[in-house]
């Protein structure tokens, strides 16, 4: 439970006709205040914000953001966002925020997740869109070097290449969060001492988003195969050993 009393609320849309429509505004609202009514919290002010994202992921960019900042600074508050994604997927960009000294809560995260799991969901958000960009470049690149035409549903299943291809997205997907999730595992269980079960747990709680999405509950067979996936990848050992189930 959070020893903040006030916070100041942050809502953001990505465009104009979302902001003038409201889309995603009531829903942002809506969580935050039921967030802050479960936790005893008052909110004393709300900005929002409304840009096209272009550029967005830069202080001058984002008045309204600057002025809950200068707010939260003012009475000693914390800003107050439904997603971390409303405030930023870009990890130097939290970490720029970071050095305002102003403490964020995030609703889906908890009133006790520190900057730190804030960094480490927005890593994995970051790591995460720049494979699936990457990816989605080379089998769109592939598929047009083979004459096929691109824009949409042709009627036919895909290719055994085109499922190929699909499987090794897959793959190299998975393999990247099992190397991102790997040094958390090794940082909450530096002496191996804890069970796969105690780490699941240790994850859930503290919001860390697992390989099916965020909102969903860590299991010891999911430590176990980030383990093992990092045992495939390397003959080194695991960082940690393999507790019984």
């Amino acid at each position: 439970m959070t020893a903040f009393k006030k916070v100041v609320a942050y809502l953001r849309v990505s465009t104009v006709r979302q902001g003038k429509s409201g889309l995603g505004l009531e829903a942002q609202r809506e969580r935050i205040q039921q967030f802050a009514m479960a936790e005893g919290l008052e909110i004393i002010g709300e900005l929002v914000e409304v840009e096209t994202g272009k550029g967005s992921d830069a202080l001058s960019r984002r008045p309204q953001l600057a002025a809950a900042l200068a707010m939260a600074r003012l009475h000693h508050a914390p800003i107050l966002a439904a997603k971390l994604d409303r405030i930023s997927r870009d990890v130097h960009f939290i970490s720029g925020l970071m050095a305002h000294r102003v403490p964020f809560i995030i609703a889906e995260l908890g009133a006790d997740a520190d900057p730190f799991m804030l960094h480490i969901y927005a890593a994995l958000a970051e790591k995460e869109r720049s494979l699936i960009a990457k990816r989605t470049r080379e089998a769109l690149a592939a598929a047009k070097a083979r004459g096929k035409l691109l824009g949409g549903f042709r009627g036919r299943a895909g290719t055994a290449e085109d499922c190929a291809k699909g499987r090794a997205v897959k793959t190299a997907k998975a393999d990247d969060f099992a190397a991102t999730l790997r040094p958390i595992i090794a940082q909450l269980n530096p002496d191996g001492a804890m069970s796969l079960h105690a780490l699941a747990d240790a994850l859930s709680n503290r919001g860390v988003p697992t390989p099916a999405g965020k909102g969903r509950a860590w299991t010891a067979m999911a430590i176990k195969r980030i383990l093992d996936r990092g045992a495939l990848k390397s003959k080194s050992a695991n960082p940690l050993p393999q507790a019984r189930l």
